[in-house]
């Protein structure tokens, strides 16, 4: 009963708090914006790592007008309260992983896109292994056509915790470069080489 109630309390306010936090974090920083030429109008599948999420959303909105997004989230107690905090920036979720419930997030994903709305993954989450391609983001991007865009968060100066993804908070008052590459169409390469080139990409800004 005692914890049930603590996870019900945690449900509550740690998303508010962490978005309260990131809205801090954001504001009180220098950012320096590195944005691609050309933005594609139809659905697009953001990708980024585990450990980079927090300021995600921001690229997000910088891009898009009119954001439409859900983010691929695991059923896990946190990836519910990531979900909860997505809810506070108008994101939508997808609960699931490549490892747990793998068709149905697949066939949410793919009709989220064929409705016009752009669907965001972690593609080494929810559990690692840390900065490795798992193939739902292929899978996904090829069966859709969708093309790929990466994000990147890049702070001058931050904390990184001991988690498995090495997860980074921004410190307050630091310059982060804000990444978003150029339109990514995997659709013609093998399943690898699309894994190859997207984390290649990843990894470009990695820190």
């Amino acid at each position: 009963m005692r914890k049930r109630l603590l996870r019900a309390l945690s449900l509550t306010l740690v998303p508010f708090l962490g978005a309260i936090l990131i809205k801090l974090l954001y504001f009180t920083s220098k950012k320096v914006w590195h944005l691609p030429e050309n933005m594609p109008n139809e659905p697009v599948v953001f990708v980024f790592w585990h450990g980079d999420l927090l300021m995600q959303p921001y690229i997000y909105f910088k891009l898009r007008k009119k954001p439409n997004a859900k983010v691929i989230i695991s059923d896990h107690f946190d990836g519910q309260i990531i979900a909860k905090v997505m809810t506070f920036f108008s994101l939508g979720t997808i609960h699931g992983s490549s490892t747990r419930n793998g068709a149905k997030v697949l066939i949410a994903a793919l009709r989220q896109l064929g409705e016009g709305v752009d669907v965001a993954i972690t593609p080494d989450g929810p559990k690692g292994p840390r900065h490795e391609v798992q193939d739902g983001v292929v899978v996904i991007a090829q069966k859709s056509k969708a093309k790929v865009m990466i994000f990147s968060v890049v702070p001058r100066r931050y904390w990184q915790l001991k988690s498995w993804d090495r997860f980074t908070i921004p410190k307050p008052f630091t310059t982060i470069d804000m990444y978003a590459s150029e339109p990514i169409d995997i659709s013609g390469l093998e399943h690898e080489e699309a894994k190859e080139l997207i984390k290649s990409t990843l990894l470009k800004h990695d820190y």
